[in-house]
This record gives structure tokens, sequence and C-alpha cells, in this order.
């Protein structure tokens, strides 16, 4: 198993870091290219903006390539009661339609509304080919009738949400890929401690190296952006590959771990849409972007985007921990550790506040 997550890393990483120049040079070429227009643009320069092609690249060519070799080795059996094979078309066909929207909308933008229309079309795709949240049912003859509905219903919200929390937080140089690294990290040891099916191990690994041979290219300052198509993806992947991961367990803890390691882009998402309607006093506000998000608030404090960059990505890896460890020692242990980061990190709060005033002055 080993060697084949060393392989399923390697061969997406290789393949988006090589792949990346190429959609840099194609953004340039055909006008997909992100302008800072408005205030909400942190960036100063028009960065091309279908980095995640490559990521979607480098995820591709290192899944074909297992599932084949695998197949044939006898390792991997994509037939059978699971109907793997199923769901691996159902999860290819809606990211095909997925990114067709998104990469139109990183072309020449389109209207939020429609980008939500083509993530339902995704999802829904993605469910009727058999990969759902069920474990929550209790599947008897009194709940027969609704329990399929109810699974079909939140498995299409639970996609639709990570997506878009994705999504929404890909507001900094690497933020989006570097929490999306740290995401895959934390689902990759949780699925190891509960011996998760190897298809979801192997699925989570290969988006790991893509994001990781494509980072370097979106790190600040970033000569490219992973853009929509690749934010996209990326939380849709990941809110897929999650569901995989936890199907054939029934332990509570690990059906929320998945909550707790998205929870930075789960709650700034959240936050989003309240703030959104409370100020229009529309639901039609929740479309309507602006600078209230986490990694806003934190560059008005002086930082700039490589320490809000890393602040994010420190709490996104304690939720990451967190959740690892309330799976594999309980919770007495994970709340003892999260009681710790939250003290050293009130400790150090002030004197944090400060160095960010101290540096906005300079």
């Amino acid at each position: 198993m080993w060697g084949d997550i060393a392989i399923a890393f390697l061969l997406a990483f290789i393949t988006a870091y090589v792949i990346t120049p190429y959609t840099i040079r194609l953004a340039k070429k055909i006008g997909a290219v992100d302008v800072p227009k408005d205030k909400r643009k942190i960036h100063q320069n028009s960065i091309p903006r279908l980095g995640g092609l490559a990521v979607i690249a480098g995820f591709t060519v290192s899944i074909i390539y297992l599932l084949i070799v695998m197949s044939m080795e006898g390792t991997l059996v994509l037939t059978g009661p699971d109907n793997y094979y199923i769901k691996l078309i159902g999860f290819a066909l809606g990211g095909l339609v997925l990114s067709i929207f998104c990469f139109i909308d990183d072309l020449k933008g389109i209207r939020p509304f429609v980008k939500l229309i083509g993530q339902i079309i995704a999802a829904i795709i993605v469910t009727y080919s058999g990969i759902r949240i069920d474990q929550i049912f209790i599947h008897s003859i009194e709940d027969i009738i609704t329990s399929d509905v109810l699974s079909f219903v939140i498995t299409v919200v639970w996609i639709i949400g990570i997506t878009n929390a994705i999504n929404l937080i890909d507001g900094l140089d690497g933020l989006s890929s570097g929490i999306g690294i740290i995401s895959c990290v934390s689902l990759l040891i949780i699925f190891t401690l509960n011996g998760s099916p190897l298809i979801s191990i192997i699925l989570i690994t290969a988006l790991a190296g893509a994001l990781v041979g494509f980072i370097p290219f979106n790190f600040n300052p970033a000569k490219t952006f992973i853009g929509d198509t690749g934010a996209n993806f990326l939380g849709y992947s990941l809110s897929i590959i999650s569901i995989l991961g936890v199907a054939k367990t029934y332990t509570a803890i690990v059906l929320i771990a998945p909550l707790i390691i998205f929870a930075i882009p789960l709650l700034d998402t959240g936050f989003a849409i309240i703030r959104r309607i409370i100020k229009t006093r529309s639901f039609k506000g929740v479309f309507e972007a602006d600078r209230g998000h986490l990694h806003h608030r934190i560059l008005k404090h002086g930082y700039d985007q490589k320490q809000t960059v890393f602040m994010l990505y420190g709490i996104s890896a304690a939720f990451g921990m967190f959740a690892i460890i309330l799976l594999e020692s309980g919770l007495y242990k994970a709340l003892s550790f999260g009681l710790m980061v939250i003290a050293i990190g009130a400790i150090g709060f002030k004197d944090i506040i400060k160095l960010g005033k101290e540096e906005e002055k300079k």
C-alpha cells in the first residue's frame, strides 16, 4: 500500500509541477488573467488564473495510472458490491461539468448563480452514482421511505457547501492550496488510522501531491492563481473523498472528523452568508462579494499576505490535529490539546497584534 501511496503522490506532484508553467502561458494567451479592478483584490499586478488546470492534470494522471496498474495487479478491486468504478465515473463526470462552468468563469466571468447551477449538477451526478452520506440513517421499515431522500439531499448539500467554502477562502496567494494540502494530510492520517478503503487513500494522496506540485507557483508572490476552476475542483474533490473515506464506518467521531478539518473554510463561509444577508437584507446578497472574510480581517491588523497565510495555515493544522487526536486518543486528550493551543495563542495575542500594528506604521 505504501508504495502505491508514494507513486500517487510523486506522479501527481511531478505532473502538476511540470504542467503549471504551460497553464501560465495558456492563461496569458487566451486572456484568463485576474486584473485588480476593485478594492477586494489584494494583488497589484495582473496574474494568470488557470493554475487549477495543472492540479487537475496532476490528480488525473496519477489516478488513471494507478487505477490501471493496481487493477491489473489485483490490489484494487473496482467491481463488486461497492461499485467503485461507477462511483469514479460519477466523480469524473461531475468534475468535468463543474470544470467547464468554472473555466468559462475564469475566462470570461459568469454570474455566481450560474456557477451554482454547475455545482448543483455536478453534485447530483456524483450522488446519483452512489457516493452518499448515509451512515447517519438507521435503515428500518419505518424510515426506509425517507432515508434515501435525506441521504441524497444531505450529500448534495455537503458537496456544494465544501466546494463553495474552499472557493470563498481563495483570497490570498497560496491560501486555498495550502489549506487544501493540510486538509489532505489530515484526512490521509485519519483514513489510515480508520482502515478506510484503499481507493480513498490513493485519491487523497494524489490530490495532495498535485497541490504540492502547484503551490511553489502560487505562494506569495504568486506567478499564477489556482482560479475558480482549481478552487472549485479542490473543494469538490475534498468533499467527495471525505465521504469515500468514512463510507464503511458508523463511528460518530470519524463522521465529524471532516467537519473539524474543514472548520476554517466552513466557518468563514457560514459567517459570510450571515453577514451578507444582514447587510443587504436579502438572500440575493449571498452572491455579493465583500471584504469581510477572515483573511481580510487579519490583513486589517497590518499583517502582510505571507503572515496572514501562515496564521491561517497554523489554525487549519491545529483543527486537523485536533480531529486526528480525537479519533486516535479520545475526547479528553483532544480537548486538552485544544486548550493548550488556545492558551499559547492567548499568551502571545497582544504581542502579535502589537507587531502587526508596528508593521503597518512602517
